[in-house]
């Protein structure tokens, strides 16, 4: 969202979409979703095809593994899954263009970085917290289809 004056420096937006998959839903129902967005991400950026497969797929492997360790589903904890997940996305970012370019790195670049990570304290667990409710109404709405159509046979 460049354009907009307050929102120049936002964070991907589907990075708390990826880390709700991690968090809250089953490996087999995410890893498709997640090469989906990615391989769509990959098409619109000007990055190097596969950099948002990986970065998404990282993302989704290192909340898995911290799922182990912490109970991220804590509400607490969400702002600081959805930074670091911001910071991992950045530092894989930055890791692509050291090794694919010779470019140097932008002046602002720490600058930038700080107001994605602040955006992903502020608004990351609205994200988490609107995704697992959004699912759970799927899920009954789903559920409720189901089973007024067994109940009709």
């Amino acid at each position: 969202m460049p354009y907009l004056l307050l929102f120049d420096s936002f964070y991907d937006l589907l990075v708390p979409l990826v880390l709700y998959l991690g968090i809250f839903r089953p490996v087999s129902e995410s890893v498709v979703v997640i090469l989906f967005i990615g391989f769509v991400m990959d098409n619109l950026s000007a990055g190097p095809f596969g950099l948002y497969v990986t970065i998404y797929l990282w993302l989704f492997i290192g909340t898995k593994w911290i799922v182990t360790f912490l109970h991220v589903a804590n509400h607490f904890l969400l702002p600081l899954v959805v930074a670091l997940g911001v910071l991992l996305e950045n530092l894989i970012v930055l890791g692509a263009l050291v090794v694919l370019t010779d470019s140097r790195f932008p002046d602002d670049l720490a600058a930038t970085v700080g107001k994605q990570t602040l955006w992903a304290v502020f608004t990351g667990a609205f994200f988490l917290i609107s995704f697992e409710h959004v699912q759970k109404r799927w899920e009954n709405r789903i559920g409720k289809l189901f089973v007024k159509k067994n109940g009709d046979s």
